[in-house]
């Protein structure tokens, strides 16, 4: 599979690891462009590339993972989508982490918010609730695979990001639609930042 990420901070740089290390080819990009990620392209090896936002955003798969306040300008300029799949792995902070504000969208989720950016993509929300350096790490544990819980209204694409995920190692566990099961993933949500173990 071909994967773009827009973003290439740690949650994108994580996830680019494990799908390079399946076989994938990943297009990595972000807003100060190709040549500052030139470290991080040769760490991930030959099957990992730099690009343009719009040459990423162009895979069959997507990776959205950017600062909340960055996401207008990261899919201003994007190419339609066209039934592809989008993982939004975003988080509403109003502010850097550290001030942990939540941006209050009233009755839409975020992941709603962003899928109404995103026309013609077909939305799962997927490694938002997790910190990076746990996506980062093998799933796999003695006592079991770390959950990976992921929300969508297309079932056809997250049974693909299930599966890409299964591959990875984690234990996928599906919630529901971007509003039932995105509000449950969400900043505020009884699961952001709940790790747990899938016994196998």
């Amino acid at each position: 599979m071909n994967i773009g990420t827009l973003g290439a901070g740690t949650v994108a740089q994580a996830v680019a690891r494990h799908a390079v290390a399946q076989g994938h080819h990943v297009v990595l990009s972000n807003s100060r462009g190709r040549a500052s990620l030139a470290a991080v392209v040769k760490g991930l090896g030959p099957l990992a590339s730099a690009g343009t936002p719009e040459e990423a955003a162009s895979a069959e798969l997507v990776v959205l993972a950017v600062g909340w306040s960055q996401i207008p300008q990261a899919v201003a300029a994007l190419p339609p989508f066209d039934g592809r799949i989008v993982i939004d792995a975003t988080n509403q902070f109003a502010d850097p982490p550290s001030h942990s504000t939540i941006v209050d969208l009233g009755d839409l989720t975020g992941s709603e918010f962003v899928a109404e950016r995103l026309p013609g993509a077909r939305v799962v929300k997927a490694f938002n609730s997790l910190y990076g350096q746990y996506i980062a790490a093998d799933p796999r544990h003695p006592a079991g695979r770390q959950v990976l819980f992921l929300a969508g209204d297309d079932p056809d694409a997250k049974s693909t990001v299930k599966d890409l995920t299964s591959s990875f190692g984690f234990a996928p566990v599906d919630l529901g639609s971007l509003r039932e099961g995105g509000r449950l993933m969400q900043l505020g949500g009884p699961l952001s930042g709940l790790h747990v173990l899938k016994q196998d």
